[in-house]
């Protein structure tokens, strides 16, 4: 079993969405990561250069929750993905779930939501 960090509901306020409401009015984003790593360096060295920022984490996240539009949630969770590879080179596989608490359609529920698992590409 691979190590890994994970990071609950992430909140972030953005403007995604199929409906032109979303797009002008905007709406709450949570996502929920998790990435996958050997964190066992880390753990002996208690050293930070061996692990990954999770304040850093959640500037990356919020670049693209709080940036440019996009009409799906997967098109938003592609996007976490591809950036968290591009930023965190000691990552290997990550798990990427974004979560719309108040989607503008019909119904009782918590929340709609997309979950993505990536794995780094060789």
């Amino acid at each position: 079993m691979m190590d890994k960090i994970i990071l609950n509901n992430l909140q972030f306020y953005g403007y995604h969405g199929v409906f032109p409401e979303e797009n002008k009015l905007g709406q709450r984003f949570h996502v929920d990561l998790q990435l996958h790593l050997c964190l066992k360096k880390a753990g002996e060295t208690d050293d930070m250069n061996e692990s990954i920022d999770y304040g850093h984490v959640y500037e990356v996240v919020q670049e693209i929750v709080e940036g440019e539009a996009r009409d799906l949630l997967e098109a938003v969770a592609a996007d976490i993905a591809r950036a968290l590879f591009e930023t965190f080179e000691q990552l290997e596989a990550c798990m990427v779930k974004v979560i719309k608490p108040d989607p503008p359609i019909p119904g009782q529920y918590d929340s709609v939501a997309v979950e993505i698992y990536r794995e780094r590409s060789i």
